[in-house]
């Protein structure tokens, strides 16, 4: 009797592995459905299906982990997995919509556009991309986040082509972006950021970008602490020292 059930359990347990690579994948359903809403042009219905992608970003690698995948999986690579659907959930789909979208100048658009997805695409092959306490190097393409943004303040053309045009060179400079999930200093902080973030995030989605100064005072307030707490920090330290 144990003998039988022993395998029918492995089984099971390769099963449970593998239905997190299913769960990773179905990030690029995801990606399909915000790309025909971008399409469309209805910019919010595309922020709504990138949220469903980053939700799914965030929850399928603790699951692996737990059900210990890479083990009971291995020929399965959810690292490449993992990579392939980022690319276009965090980067295809937000450049489609920051360059089709009007935001830019329109002979910059596309020219921007492709130096998004370039840049982004050597940025995720980089070895280096995560510094020993895993903050990102550099600008980390979150161009989802950043199409977020632009989106939610309308700048005029001139600057958001100006701030693309940074962000794409700041993509290999070295300084650091904090990692929202995995570093470890003042996580409770950042945690709690990041709830705050995606409540105000969804009704700004959910508003079709129609808030008030105090909602994008508040999610830019979240960015900058993203950005530039590291930078901060180490300041401080090397001033007491």
């Amino acid at each position: 009797m144990d003998q039988t059930s022993q395998p029918e359990s492995s089984q099971r347990m390769r099963a449970a592995a593998f239905s997190v690579h299913l769960l990773t994948a179905l990030g690029a359903g995801v990606a399909l459905l915000a790309m025909l809403e971008a399409v469309r042009e209805h910019w919010a219905n595309m922020f709504g299906w990138l949220g469903v992608a980053l939700i799914i970003d965030g929850i399928d690698g603790p699951l692996a982990r737990k059900l210990d995948v890479e083990r009971l999986q291995p020929n399965w690579s959810g690292e490449v997995l993992d990579l392939v659907v980022d690319f276009v959930t965090y980067v295809f789909v937000p450049a489609y919509a920051i360059t089709a979208s009007g935001l830019l100048l329109p002979l910059a658009a596309p020219i921007l556009g492709i130096g998004i997805v370039v840049s982004s695409a050597l940025y995720f092959a980089d070895r280096r991309m995560k510094a020993a306490d895993n903050h990102f190097r550099g600008f980390p393409a979150l161009w989802n986040a950043a199409a977020f943004y632009l989106f939610l303040l309308h700048l005029p053309p001139v600057l958001s082509t100006l701030v693309v045009a940074i962000l794409i060179a700041l993509t290999f400079m070295p300084f650091h972006v904090l990692h929202p999930l995995r570093v470890v200093r003042l996580r409770w902080l950042t945690l709690w950021l990041l709830a705050a973030w995606a409540v105000l995030a969804l009704y700004t989605v959910a508003s079709d970008f129609a808030v008030g100064a105090p909602i994008t005072f508040g999610l830019c307030a979240i960015a900058a602490y993203i950005v530039g707490s590291d930078a901060v920090i180490r300041r401080m330290r090397a001033f007491k020292a």
